[in-house]
């Protein structure tokens, strides 16, 4: 097992700020920042702004507004929100048009190495690559040494990227090794199938085969899944998947900056992209090609009979972020079915807000991920 290292030859075919965020769909702060104003004071509208109509299905035609940074951010947050529209979704469609996302997605790790590596600093960890079940992963394992409890207990993380750039190496990193040193537990992050090779159901295919593996030394109680973004999603099919396979289901799960629904619904779905600054954008993931979004396999959230098994689960999302409609109303259906959901939500900050690591809410939020598990699996401190 060796501790991690920059490579040497990390390549750099775009921008600093934009190869942190390249594997994730919308994966950056939700809206660029406007002029603050006082607690309580509404900004006044634009010179000429007109009201808003409503059609006669209810569909509101919204006016031009200003949307000032929320009162509530903190002062790192406030000062890291964009100051002009930056589509964080332009390179995986450009990857996708092009036919390189696969080549892309390998490169994922050299391309986030210095994200990567800052999150290393602050948490120290070592990470081993291996394979799975065939597939793919890194297995993440504190520094500190881990209690002797813990070593009983697996996290399986999910990595996030749209269902294209997900990458165990890239996001998965990300997204494990925060949370591997707080909780004190091994995390293993896989990269499993995705679009363009291969379509829905390839990835809970290949979790249900990792997670068979695991089971064959780990107890179904002992393992925690989690994912954001694509992984969150994942995480909520898999659960479905793991019932039409018939195997027993993990002792708690993390849905982030994701939904028990494939369609991605509600209203923050309108207003996610408009609150970056940025035009709608067509179409819906790619992954997904060809497949009624209807299927409790691909949205869980559906089906109450599949909802109601569900374990322990933590839901986390943003009042920017465009899965934030969702996943409110998967903790809804969730608790509806009488599962044990928490749901944490941070406002005015945007999709995988966490991955900005420096944010004291992303610090805030890994903390409320690791204290879920760590009840959830009894974990040691």
């Amino acid at each position: 097992m060796k501790a991690y290292r920059k490579p040497s030859n990390e390549l750099r075919p775009f921008s600093p700020g934009l190869r942190s965020r390249l594997a994730c769909a919308a994966a950056a702060l939700a809206v660029s920042g406007l002029s603050a104003h006082g607690a309580g004071a509404q900004p006044a509208p634009p010179a000429g702004a007109q009201p808003g109509t409503i059609e006669a299905d209810g569909t509101v035609n919204v006016p031009t507004f200003q949307l000032p940074p929320s009162i509530y951010l903190s002062d790192e947050a406030k000062a890291a929100l964009p100051r002009k529209p930056s589509d964080p979704e332009e390179p995986m469609f450009r990857a996708l048009a092009s036919g390189s996302a696969g080549a892309m997605r390998a490169k994922i790790g050299q391309y986030m190495a210095g994200t990567i590596k800052h999150h290393a600093d602050l948490y120290p960890v070592t990470m081993r690559e291996t394979t799975i079940a065939g597939v793919q992963a890194i297995v993440v394992t504190p520094v500190k040494p881990v209690p002797a409890a813990n070593r009983r207990k697996i996290l399986l993380n999910l990595p996030g990227g749209g269902f294209v750039m997900g990458a165990a190496g890239g996001t998965g990193m990300v997204e494990s090794i925060p949370l591997a040193a707080l909780a004190q537990v091994e995390i293993v992050s896989i990269t499993y199938r995705q679009a363009p090779e291969t379509k829905f159901p390839a990835a809970s295919e290949d979790v249900a085969a990792v997670y068979r593996e695991l089971l064959k030394t780990h107890r179904p109680e002992d393992i925690a899944i989690f994912g954001c973004s694509a992984g969150g999603l994942l995480t909520a099919e898999s659960m479905a998947w793991f019932q039409k396979e018939k195997l027993p289901l993990p002792g708690a799960i993390g849905i982030f900056c994701a939904s028990a629904d494939a369609r991605w619904g509600g209203d923050s779905r309108a207003f996610g992209r408009p609150f970056q600054g940025l035009g709608p954008r067509p179409g819906g993931l790619s992954y997904f090609r060809d497949e009624d979004l209807t299927n409790p396999l691909a949205s869980p959230v559906l089906a109450p009979d599949i909802l109601k098994k569900f374990p322990p689960t933590l839901i986390v999302t943003a009042t920017r972020a465009m899965e934030m409609s969702a996943a409110v109303n998967t903790h809804r259906e969730l608790v509806k079915a009488g599962v044990e959901a928490d749901l944490h939500m941070w406002d005015g900050l945007g999709h995988a807000f966490f991955y900005n690591i420096d944010l004291p809410e992303s610090r805030e939020a890994f903390q409320v991920m690791a204290d879920f598990f760590r009840k959830r699996l009894k974990l040691q401190k």
